[in-house]
């Protein structure tokens, strides 16, 4: 029940965030790590069935576990929800709660119903998280500049898993035109750009939270200027590149 075990569970299976996670400064991570293997848990539940019901279930045991969060009381013992439970706030477990019932949208093949939908699941599940994140370490301002980059970094997540949502037989864009691609990769990097205007409205101790998005803008810019990039699954860039990416994210405190 301890955040090492967290920090195996996101090593496994989310690399990006248990790199970023790993630097930041280690009263960080005692943080991070709770919230990110829950993420992780939460994103892999629509999937790990193929029946709607079962993975409508697997959501529903996180959302239970959040509303034993949200009123103090006994919580359930379980090697995530132990250390979560001792970090959330019932705000933030309010608003992890919101983000377990936007995954119900990847339980099913329904297309998002518009630009706006598509906006709303971005903000529920990369906005959520990393604004929990920057709560947690301490930031009491600065939401929308952390939601901004959110979005940014919720957009070039989500155009490199096109190919594997695809196959799966998800519809995951409104508009999959070149034309659009790119227009939805520069509205990201403009959010970015807005994000970064505002950065000073974010704590310092609190900025390692937005380490997780270290790789937002390289993968925006690539698929705004070759949209094709998107549907052929080239926009992750070499392992060097990447981890490049994240230290120098790391000691400019750019992000």
């Amino acid at each position: 029940m301890s955040v090492l075990a967290c920090a195996e569970l996101v090593r496994r299976g989310d690399p990006d965030r248990f790199l970023s996670a790993m630097a930041a400064p280690a009263t960080a991570r005692e943080k991070l790590f709770p919230l990110y293997a829950f993420n992780l848990e939460v994103a892999r539940a629509p999937w790990v069935a193929s029946e709607p019901m079962i993975a409508e279930m697997r959501l529903q045991w996180w959302r239970d576990a959040l509303e034993e969060i949200g009123q103090g009381g006994t919580v359930r013992r379980h090697e995530v929800v132990t250390p979560l439970s001792a970090m959330l706030t019932p705000p933030d477990a309010a608003r992890l709660d919101r983000l377990v019932q936007a995954r119900r949208w990847d339980v099913y093949r329904d297309a998002f119903e518009d630009a706006a939908h598509f906006d709303e699941y971005i903000d529920a599940t990369a906005g959520h998280l990393m604004w929990t994140a920057a709560r947690a370490l301490g930031a009491a301002t600065g939401e929308l500049a952390v939601r901004d980059f959110a979005y940014a970094a919720g957009v070039a997540n989500w155009l490199m898993a096109i190919p594997e949502l695809e196959a799966r037989g998800r519809f995951p864009l409104v508009d999959g035109r070149p034309d659009s691609v790119a227009a939805l990769a520069d509205s990201a990097l403009m959010r970015l750009k807005k994000s970064r205007a505002s950065r000073r409205d974010v704590p310092k101790a609190a900025r390692a939270a937005l380490l997780a998005g270290w790789r937002a803008e390289p993968v925006l810019k690539l698929a705004r200027a070759e949209p094709a990039a998107v549907a052929e699954g080239r926009l992750g860039g070499s392992e060097f590149a990447r981890r490049a990416g994240l230290l120098r994210a790391s000691l400019s405190g750019r992000w």
